[in-house]
């Protein structure tokens, strides 16, 4: 009927007017009922879709696409560092310019180096506690490097291997801060070190095996610089043999800055070998685990997923 006619007329023009209304707040067409040189009418069946719905263009703007990188996110894990470190050396004979270009794009924010300087506290100072922790990135740059106090009495400074004197005390930051700090760093980190157990006891610290690269204990380090595999081989022989540099000598002891850059060139050194090795090392990945798409949360809401003895009580 006519009557039927006008209502639906009437809620056609409605629906229009509704559309207008928000195209008009959008800013995609004038209030006075111009969008560009077209009509209103013309405006809003360009940017309408035959079923009366706003097209896509109108409500959403097409989100760039993410190109994410054939090597590994920051996020990787260690296992799939060192297993990538595997891939690089497998493809195109081992062109070490290839192994060096994609590797670099593991590496940045990764990687720390560490070294800790301890005093003697304690009876007759036997006890070491931390005094000094420097820490360094990939490329060596000090990124954290503070004197620590002690939470006991330092008893002995032990000057001539830690440097550390009565007078670095006094700008010294509780220990509780400093290990915050530190922590705050080594966190997701992979940390380089030399018998860096020693440095994760004065921080009173436990720092995942898979993420900790000790250069005391890697073979391909000892092999280059002619030692037995099973021998304890300082930094600074190490540093002697194949870096040719001259560290911790003098009477002042040594600089925790100068040890973790030194740690970190000599995993630098033999970085892609010792990935490679870990990567053959570790344990096979378990099988990501099956999801179930129908399953949701309204499944639990059957009798087989409430208590025996709550079913009963129900009865």
């Amino acid at each position: 009927s006519t009557q039927g006619r006008s209502k639906k007329k009437s809620r056609k023009h409605q629906r229009f007017m509704e559309r207008r209304a928000l195209l008009e707040q959008k800013g995609l067409l004038s209030p006075r009922g111009r969008l560009g040189g077209q009509t209103p009418e013309a405006g809003l069946e360009a940017l309408t879709e035959a079923n009366g719905t706003t097209a896509p263009r109108c409500d959403k703007v097409p989100k760039p696409k993410r190109i994410v990188s054939a090597s590994l996110s920051p996020s990787a894990s260690p296992d799939s560092i060192a297993r990538h470190h595997s891939v690089l050396l497998s493809q195109g004979n081992g062109s070490s310019k290839r192994v060096r270009t994609s590797s670099l794009v593991l590496r940045p924010g990764k990687y720390v180096a560490i070294d800790c300087e301890m005093v003697g506290t304690g009876p007759q100072g036997r006890l070491s506690e931390l005094a000094r922790c420097s820490v360094v990135n990939y490329e060596g740059d000090v990124i954290y490097d503070k004197y620590v106090q002690p939470e006991l009495p330092i008893v002995d400074y032990r000057t001539r291997w830690s440097g550390i004197t009565k007078q670095h005390m006094k700008n010294a930051i509780p220990f509780k801060a400093a290990q915050a700090e530190i922590l705050k760093i080594l966190k997701d980190k992979i940390v380089v070190g030399h018998a860096i157990h020693n440095d994760f006891q004065a921080l009173k610290y436990f720092h995942p095996k898979d993420r900790t690269r000790d250069t005391s204990q890697n073979p391909v380090l000892k092999k280059r610089a002619g030692v037995p595999i099973r021998a304890n081989v300082s930094l600074k022989n190490l540093a002697r043999h194949l870096l040719h540099k001259k560290i911790q000598v003098g009477c002042q002891g040594h600089s925790s800055v100068e040890d973790a850059q030194t740690a970190m060139e000599l995993y630098r050194l033999v970085e892609v070998q010792w990935e490679k090795e870990l990567a053959h090392s570790l344990p096979p990945r378990p099988p990501s685990p099956v999801t179930d798409p129908t399953a949701d949360s309204s499944q639990y809401l059957d009798d087989q997923y409430w208590p025996t003895d709550l079913m009963a009580s129900g009865l």
